[in-house]
């Protein structure tokens, strides 16, 4: 039992956990008879994913794919982006004086006040909902990576200087390796905020995607369509979130198997 039991922890928890809140708000609503306008249930929320509904018939397919592509698009512009900022920002100390000041305003300005102006210059469409999700999402990965690129033992900076390593050797060698793992963490809460930017932005300037469906199911108290969208929401940033995980389990095998020991 206790071999099953660790079997089932190491692989299967998130699922497990998944199902049993599912099973759990499924007869919730059954044995408290709470009305579908209010909270439906999973089985009805499902329904109206997969299935035609007579009351609004949403193309899902469609507005999935919509979602999914502004989340990818914008999730490799913000990483590649952000990781040429930080390195700009890290291999010049005027660059970083300059620069930083700028980030912290944009970062600190609410993009759903500046969303509308966004739109209002840039009309609706992928770009306009793309850099509302890179104004979001960009300022972790670049504090991340400039964080993890000037994390450098002292002492091991003055023996290779000694040695006579030249700055780009230095960057390549040493930065940049030590780096990884706060890009990956940069990249872990980018692929995040990349989802929450490409709602936002379909909340105000998209006629499709999940968002979309979310703000005219509202305007018709039509509940189900907006926990299906809620959903669907959920799993492209797990999907995306695993997808970074993998990709550090694969660059620093040596890294995670030092965090397996702790």
């Amino acid at each position: 039992m206790e071999k099953i039991y660790e079997i089932l922890k190491r692989n299967y928890q998130t699922p497990l956990v998944i199902l049993i809140l599912l099973l759990i708000w499924q007869f919730s609503v059954m044995i408290f008879s709470i009305r579908e306008f209010i909270l439906p249930s999973p089985l009805s929320t499902l329904e109206h994913i997969f299935l035609t509904q007579p009351d609004a018939n949403y193309n899902w397919p469609v507005h999935i794919r919509a979602t999914i592509y502004e989340v990818i698009v914008s999730f490799l512009i913000t990483s590649c982006v952000g990781i040429a900022i930080a390195i700009i920002m890290t291999w010049s100390k005027l660059m970083n004086d300059l620069m930083l000041p700028v980030f912290v305003f944009i970062n600190s300005l609410p993009t759903i006040a500046v969303a509308p102006i966004i739109t209002l210059w840039f009309g609706y469409g992928l770009f306009t909902n793309v850099f509302i999700a890179f104004l979001i999402s960009f300022f972790p990965v670049v504090i991340n990576v400039a964080v993890g690129l000037n994390e450098i033992d002292e002492d091991l900076l003055d023996l290779v200087r000694y040695l006579h390593a030249s700055k780009w050797q230095i960057f390549i060698k040493i930065r940049i390796p030590n780096s990884l793992p706060y890009l990956f963490t940069g990249l872990k809460i980018c692929s995040t905020m990349c989802v929450v930017g490409a709602i936002v932005g379909e909340f105000i300037a998209s006629d499709r995607g999940l968002g979309y469906i979310i703000i005219n199911s509202q305007f018709t108290m039509d509940t189900p369509p907006i926990f299906g969208s809620l959903i669907m929401i959920s799993v492209i940033g797990v999907v995306l979130a695993w997808l970074v995980s993998y990709v550090e389990k694969i660059s620093m095998p040596w890294y995670q198997s030092q965090s397996l020991q702790v």
